[in-house]
């Protein structure tokens, strides 16, 4: 194995965890003193970031400017309830990113991985998707710079996951064919599929033990903690 790429968010770093709790924070602070009905909200929050997400182009088109995404999402709650924004979608979106911010921990196996496969000489990359400001404040407050010699963030970069010519970048970079890297990642697209259709090996981290299920995707090899890549040597 002459090299690893891995993904950032909810494979090292624990993004999702508090989505729900944060935007309840965020209602309850901006929008209570109104008057609203935080639960209300709540319900039609949920509604519309699913309805949100759920468009791949838009997923695509808004993920690069999740303070703007969000902003969207209060929007068109507050839209669906018969309220108007007034600037209150923008106060929501910045409160619930500051909760967000501020609750994100590294996963506790991220960083002995890491120092691990350093120690070993493996060449590493970080290849993520997203907002360009957001993922490298991610990076530089858990100071994860060090240990990849190559970071692509698609905000930066200009393209991301699944897109071939992201993982083709990193491993030009780190100076190594497909058929020698593989990809860790939660996401069964973004970091198996995808780069297994270029040529690298797909491992995939289902950390909730949630399965394939009906999944056409079938990862090289499926783990539990990132412990699993390290405990026979090599991933």
């Amino acid at each position: 194995m002459n090299a690893l790429l891995f993904d950032l968010d909810d494979t090292l770093l624990d993004y999702s965890t508090g989505v729900d709790e944060s935007w309840r924070e965020a209602c309850a602070t901006c929008c209570a003193p109104m008057g609203l009905d935080v639960d209300q909200l709540m319900k039609t929050l949920a509604e519309t970031r699913q309805s949100f997400w759920s468009d791949p182009a838009r997923h695509r088109q808004e993920r690069v400017n999740m303070v703007q995404a969000w902003q969207r999402i209060a929007g068109g709650a507050l839209a669906s309830l018969g309220l108007s924004c007034d600037g209150l979608d923008a106060a929501m979106a910045r409160e619930y990113a500051a909760r967000r911010r501020a609750i994100m921990r590294l996963f506790p196996d991220a960083l002995e991985t890491l120092v691990d496969f350093r120690a070993r000489g493996v060449p590493l990359g970080l290849v993520t998707n997203g907002d360009a400001g957001q993922q490298r404040d991610k990076i530089e407050r858990f100071d994860l710079a060090p240990f990849f010699e190559v970071i692509v963030i698609e905000g930066e970069f200009g393209a991301g996951k699944p897109d071939e010519t992201v993982y083709r970048h990193a491993l030009d970079y780190l100076g190594v064919a497909p058929g020698d890297a593989s990809m860790v990642g939660d996401h069964l697209e973004f970091d198996v599929a995808g780069p297994q259709r270029l040529g690298l090996r797909g491992i995939w981290l289902d950390r909730g033990g949630a399965g394939l299920a009906d999944s056409p995707v079938r990862p090289h090899r499926i783990i539990r903690s990132l412990r699993e890549l390290t405990a026979q040597g090599n991933p």
